[in-house]
Formats: structure tokens, C-alpha cells, sequence
């Protein structure tokens, strides 16, 4: 497989080379190859595309020999032959000696896979409950470490880090606590579906984390708000005067709290970042289209 170049980010052909499963709701695949070599990145909530093959597939397909007009060669393939494609964070690389990347760690949501669901399992669920050593993937990723898909840039005035985060966004949470720099202080709440997805989060950071465990059916109408609503809008807060947001999950959610934050907790809109990961009820090939 060859690969095509989209600077400062580049597709890279890599293999599963292992999984783990670390709770009801999520699974880890490790990814790996010789191109690797050549992904940088700065980390925190780094945003990556993944292409995943169809089942009956050996490889995704992606029209690559059309460089940098691969997008409209993919967009008109057949849907059932053009690979998946979804948005994912990086959870973690690993390099060698000589700083060149050896492995990749995504975190998967089995949405609709597990106990206790009323969902219906979308294409990358399916195929990451079902992954194993030697699948073939493509990821488009960075070959800069700094760049435009990392979202979360407290200003350097910073003196408190607010972080609210679901299921989807968890991944990137735990990534951005092990950035944070020892003693930065930090308030972070974390909603997931189970309470066997609740994890122990490594950081240097004063933080203080609260989470929240759903244990109910996601269609659930009580759901349209999140858990942590009342919490955000009536915790003492430390006292600092130059606080900075990220909260990322499900669209509809976020916006709740942003508007909480800007409007009930008087955080400058400039301090705050927002990200919409899913939105109930669409499939992310419609949110491209609407977007």
C-alpha cells in the first residue's frame, strides 16, 4: 500500500497489533508499522482519522494513487466499498531511541456493544470489538507535532484548567491530565455508562476529578442533559482569576455547559474550548454532510 501526503498531516498504512479491553464501554487497539516512523505529535486531544475496512475486506479502501484528490475519489465509491471512516483521539505513541514513533494507542467506544444497550452498533464498533493482531487500517495522522488538530490550548496565563469530558472525549481527557505540567490545578468531570469504565488517571497536576456513571438507557429522554450539569453550575470553584475550559462528548451536551460556563460562571467565551465528538442520533457521514 502506498501512501499520500496532506502536510503537515499523511496517511500511514499500520497493522493492529493488539487490544485490550478496559471496561464495558471501550476497547484499546494498538497500532503499528514501518511508516509510523515518520508521525509526530505533540499530544493532548489530538484528533487522527481512521479508515477501517468493510467486513470481507483485507484492507480499507481508499483511493490514494489520486494524491492529493483522494477525498473526491473516496467520496465517489460505492458506500459499501469506500473504507469507514471516523474521527478518533490519540491516546498514547511510543518511540524508540532515536524519537521516531513505534506504536499508536486508540481508544474505541463500543456504542451499542455490551450489556445492558438499546443502541445499535455502528461500523467502527463493530470492527473494534471484533479487531485482532494483523488487521490492516489506514490513519490519516500528523507529521508535525504541532498542529492544527490539537484543540486544547490553555493560554499561558492559565492558573485553573476546567475539563468536562463523556465517554468519547474520555481518551483525550486522559491524555491532556498526563501533559499537565505537576501542581497546574485542574477540576474535571467525566461521564461514562458504566461504572466498570471508570479509570484511574494518571497525572503530576493538583487535580481534582468527579465522575459520573450513567447506568441507564442512553435513550433515556433524563439524558439530554449531563450528569455534571447541577455540578458545574454550583461547585466552589479555587479561586483564580484566569480559569480555561475544554469540554468535549456529544454536541448537544457541550453546549449546555459552555452556555453554563460563559453565561452562570462568567468564564470569557475566548477562555473556553468546545468540541462536538458525536450528536445523538446522527451518524457521523451525516454530520460531514451537514458540516
Amino acid at each position: 500500500m502506498t501512501t499520500a501526503v496532506a502536510a503537515p498531516f499523511r496517511f500511514f498504512a499500520l497493522q493492529v497489533v493488539r487490544t485490550r479491553r478496559l471496561g464495558p464501554s471501550l476497547v484499546r487497539v494498538t497500532f503499528a508499522g514501518p511508516e509510523l516512523r515518520d508521525f509526530r505529535s505533540d499530544g493532548r486531544d489530538q484528533s487522527l482519522s481512521l479508515f477501517l475496512p468493510h467486513p470481507g475486506q483485507s484492507e480499507p479502501v481508499v483511493p490514494l494513487e489520486l494524491g492529493d484528490d483522494w477525498w473526491r475519489g473516496w467520496r465517489e465509491l460505492p458506500e459499501n466499498v469506500r473504507a469507514v471512516m471516523r474521527s478518533y483521539t490519540l491516546r498514547e505513541l511510543r518511540t524508540d531511541a532515536r524519537g521516531h514513533t513505534t506504536e499508536v494507542d486508540v481508544d474505541f467506544v463500543l456504542h451499542g456493544i455490551g450489556p445492558d444497550t438499546p443502541l445499535q452498533a455502528g461500523p467502527a464498533s463493530r470492527w473494534a470489538a471484533r479487531a485482532s493482531a494483523g488487521d490492516r487500517v489506514l490513519l490519516l495522522g500528523p507529521a508535525v507535532a504541532d498542529n492544527r488538530a490539537i484543540r486544547f490550548r490553555p493560554p499561558e496565563d492559565t492558573d485553573l484548567v476546567l475539563l468536562w469530558a463523556d465517554e468519547t472525549a474520555l481518551p483525550a481527557t486522559a491524555a491532556i491530565l498526563e501533559s499537565l505540567p505537576a501542581g497546574t490545578r485542574a477540576r474535571v468531570w467525566l461521564e461514562v455508562p458504566h461504572s466498570g469504565d471508570v479509570q484511574d488517571l494518571a497525572t503530576g497536576a493538583d487535580a481534582e476529578v468527579t465522575w459520573f456513571v450513567r447506568e441507564r438507557n442512553e435513550d433515556d429522554a433524563a439524558q439530554d442533559s449531563p450528569l455534571a450539569l447541577d455540578s458545574l453550575r454550583t461547585d466552589r470553584l479555587p479561586s483564580a482569576g484566569r480559569p480555561y475550559a475544554w469540554i468535549a462528548g456529544e454536541s448537544g451536551r457541550v453546549k449546555q455547559l459552555r452556555r453554563v460556563l460563559v453565561n452562570e460562571r462568567g468564564i470569557d467565551r475566548r477562555r473556553v474550548t468546545f468540541v462536538g465528538y458525536w450528536r445523538r442520533g446522527m451518524t457521523e457521514e451525516q454530520l460531514r454532510e451537514q458540516g
